[in-house]
């Protein structure tokens, strides 16, 4: 075996990553030089993180396996992005995939790169029976309270699913309005494919909204940070005021505007459980 065909095997087997056949690998096992060995090490390494995202696969569609094994095809997995930026809307997507899909490399959007997620949404989007995002606005989240905006930015993406869901996955909450049987799973978005998928288009989604918005209200740095409350955003805050996407019912956004700061929102959560939604008081300065 050549030098110039360890080169060929390796741009196969290592950087194009093709199953490799029993010949050439018995080939390598018998090439003394290093360069074989090393191209078997990679192939082995290869091997390996296969066969561990392969498990975390398993793991992450346990919900969804379920269903579709019981006769439910069209599960659709909900999430949201957004909820705790200065500015901004707060985004949710919502997806539904054949049964038996798997994507490798879905995981919860917020352990992953920018670009990972970026890549992931072009393949989720080409992979699912039908996917949707939706926002819920400033207005409505000053209106109604971040916890509210968010759940109905999620019930709007189920909406326009076509197909419609048959049994919905939803990260730790319950959309009420929606007769469709749903489950909500704590941490959904590390533990359900579907979830998981959905946290990464709402992200995605959001992330390419705030870049738009920069254009029309630069300064505030949006398309670096998206609206969170870093260092640098409070500081533009400080220094140019709120624009019109600042959400006012945030506690620094008030601060700077010198509005008094609101009473306690009631316990979302609760009320959730007790099926009834809180009050929404009108909020001084909008």
């Amino acid at each position: 075996m050549t030098r110039p065909m360890l080169a060929e095997i390796r741009r196969r087997y290592v950087i194009e990553a093709r199953p490799l056949d029993a010949d050439t690998e018995c080939a390598l096992r018998a090439d003394p030089r290093p360069g074989a060995k090393a191209i078997l090490d990679a192939i082995a390494r290869r091997r390996a993180d296969n066969r561990s995202e392969g498990q975390r696969l398993r793991k992450l569609l346990q919900f969804e396996n379920a269903l579709w094994g019981a006769g439910v095809l069209h599960v659709a997995g909900v999430d949201e992005a957004g909820m705790s930026p200065l500015a901004g809307p707060v985004a949710a997507a919502a997806v539904i995939f054949e049964p038996g899909s798997r994507i490798p490399g879905v995981d919860d959007s917020k352990k992953l790169d920018a670009g990972t997620r970026d890549k992931l949404a072009v393949e989720i989007k080409g992979r699912a029976v039908a996917w949707s995002v939706a926002f819920a606005e400033v207005e409505e989240i000053d209106r109604v309270n971040i916890y509210w905006a968010g759940l109905l930015a999620m019930r709007r993406a189920v909406e326009a699913l076509l197909p419609a869901p048959q049994h919905i996955l939803i990260d730790a909450r319950r959309l009420k309005e929606l007769a469709t049987p749903q489950q909500a799973i704590v941490k959904g978005d590390s533990k359900s494919l579907t979830i998981a998928a959905a946290s990464i288009l709402a992200k995605t989604a959001r992330d390419a909204h705030m870049c738009k918005l920069d254009a029309e209200h630069p300064g505030y740095g949006f398309s670096k940070h998206k609206g969170y409350p870093v260092r640098e955003h409070v500081a533009a805050l400080e220094r140019l005021g709120a624009c019109p996407i600042h959400r006012r019912s945030f506690a620094p956004v008030r601060t700077v505007l010198g509005l008094p700061p609101l009473p306690p929102w009631p316990n979302a959560q609760a009320a959730s459980e007790r099926e009834q939604e809180p009050a929404q008081p009108s909020i001084p300065g909008l």
